[in-house]
């Protein structure tokens, strides 16, 4: 008697499992996604970073105020730390800490990130950012995901144009972005 129910709820997680990775999926917003347009300095990238705009996913729904916070560690890793309040900007906050490693000859700029230790990483392309790495777009392969980061938290109407019109051109669809509520400075 015991098998069978063993049996059963093993297929009843998986099943719970992949009904969670279908959730998480949205629209594809970009059918051809570029490599990334030039090298990454991942001591120039770290830092704190604020999303000014994502495409919507269920890790994320209701998030604002999100910061992401990278920092080049000693064993070669890059350590990820991303904040979120549910919700409003007043809202409670939550975070996860994760960690990346470089993809071999990508010019540092295609990582693996985990949030959930060895077992599974997510594509973490950084497809462009500013000379002066103010700010960046970040995507991976399927074109479901994009994320639009500033080094403040209200880039100016010019910089976020600067940011959009990019991103048009790497060839994602604007009216899928949904704008982060930030802080003012």
């Amino acid at each position: 008697m015991k098998r069978p129910v063993a049996i059963l709820a093993l297929g009843a997680a998986a099943l719970a499992l992949s009904a969670c990775a279908t959730l998480q999926r949205g629209p594809v917003g970009n059918s051809a996604v570029p490599e990334p347009a030039r090298p990454l300095d991942l001591q120039r990238y770290a830092g704190l970073w604020y999303e000014i705009g994502r495409y919507e996913n269920g890790f994320q729904r209701g998030c604002e105020g999100v910061t992401a916070t990278y920092t080049v560690r000693d064993d070669g890793l890059v350590g990820v730390l991303n904040t979120c309040r549910k919700d409003t900007l007043a809202g409670e906050l939550t975070s996860i800490e994760g960690k990346a490693k470089v993809v071999p000859d990508s010019g540092n700029a295609r990582l693996k990130v985990s949030f959930f230790g060895p077992f599974y990483f997510g594509d973490y392309w950084v497809l462009d950012h500013a000379s002066d790495y103010s700010w960046s777009i970040v995507g991976e392969p399927s074109g479901r995901y994009l994320w639009l980061l500033s080094r403040t938290p209200r880039p100016s109407a010019e910089v976020r144009e600067r940011i959009l019109n990019r991103a048009q051109e790497l060839g994602y669809d604007l009216s899928l972005i949904r704008p982060t509520q930030q802080p003012s400075a």
